[in-house]
């Protein structure tokens, strides 16, 4: 992979972002390494930091090169930051509606979550996302969604002068599990949450499209992923399929899923998390158990969210699925190598 190396550049942020990527339920056993159920996921609020007079880092837009093409990365980093993450969106949303979801009287923006962790939080924008240009061919592709999550990696170690952890959500996570995989020097650790590639299964080869049809986003789908009744408000409900037109009003096109039959779980030696909600129907707990199974590192976790779905880090589980993300984060970050650059 050719790219230039330079610092990110930053431009300035919204002023107020907002804005979700996009089974069997049979009972889960402890397997061959700690496997962690968290249980009794009632309603629980993230506590309002600004209470205690703490400020929450403000949003920074930064921009990446990767082989020519500007790549968004959004991050909030305070001070006092102690580890790295790189979230990795889902199929049909980009980051701010995913991970920096603002709504009025409840905090579910998992960035500001992580940050209050003391955790330094980037969150790419893949190509056609959000505030990411599309690729010049129309299409995205898991090789080169692939090669871009490793320019992004290479620059926050760059950056940082240590390997961060890469956290993906849904097509996100067959995108962490890619590059790590092809770049475990550049990981601390990688977290895998709704988990959607069967490793049992390949997904069957077909011929490139013609022409990328760019087609519209629609109030539905941003609605399909908030399937378990009392897990989230409407009110927040409907400020993300708000956020979600706004940052993604056209649909990014993907060819060629056929490139993720490369992914073998015994490729991840890096600390792996597992990070499952009970009732997602996308990403089923055989599925899960098969990748646990198959990881080829003793150090491995996998997390139960009882009563959540897919998008369970903007549901009533979030306050445990911080605590569970923000632990991993916090346990496999490494000190740094090299002076870091920013």
């Amino acid at each position: 992979m050719t790219t230039t190396r330079r610092s990110a550049r930053r431009i300035p942020a919204p002023g107020a972002p907002t804005g979700i990527g996009g089974g069997s339920r049979f009972a889960v056993g402890v397997l061959a390494a700690v496997l962690f159920v968290v249980s009794g996921c009632t309603a629980e609020r993230l506590p309002d930091r600004s209470a205690f007079g703490i400020d929450t880092p403000a949003l920074e837009r930064l921009e990446v090169d990767s082989d020519g093409h500007a790549l968004t990365v959004w991050a909030r980093v305070p001070e006092s930051a102690v580890a790295t993450v790189l979230l990795l969106h889902g199929r049909t949303w980009s980051s701010l509606p995913d991970f920096d979801l603002q709504v009025e009287g409840e905090s579910l923006s998992l960035m500001q979550a992580l940050a209050g962790e003391d955790i330094a939080v980037y969150a790419l924008d893949a190509r056609g996302y959000g505030a990411t240009p599309r690729d010049e061919s129309g299409w995205l592709d898991p090789d080169r969604m692939a090669l871009d999550v490793v320019r992004v990696l290479e620059w926050l170690g760059e950056g940082t002068g240590a390997a961060p952890t890469v956290m993906g959500w849904s097509y996100g996570s067959t995108a962490a599990h890619l590059a790590a995989q092809r770049r475990p020097d550049l990981v601390a650790g990688v977290a895998l949450y709704g988990y959607w590639k069967d490793p049992a299964a390949l997904l069957p080869a077909q011929d490139d499209p013609a022409d990328p049809p760019a087609r519209a986003t629609t109030e539905e789908a941003a609605r399909s992923d908030f399937i378990t009744p009392g897990s989230i408000s409407d009110r927040a409900v409907d400020a993300f399929v708000a956020a979600a037109l706004e940052a993604d009003p056209v649909r990014v096109d993907v060819r060629r899923a056929h490139a993720f039959n490369a992914l073998s779980p015994d490729s991840l030696t890096v600390p792996t998390l597992i990070l499952q909600g009970e009732l997602d129907p996308i990403a089923p707990s055989a599925v899960q158990e098969r990748l646990f199974r198959g990881l080829g590192t003793a150090h491995k976790s996998w997390v139960v969210l009882p009563g959540c779905d897919h998008a369970a880090h903007l549901e009533r589980c979030m306050p445990r699925f911080v605590r569970a993300l923000a632990g991993f984060v916090r346990e496999v970050a490494e000190p740094p190598t090299s002076e870091p650059t920013r």
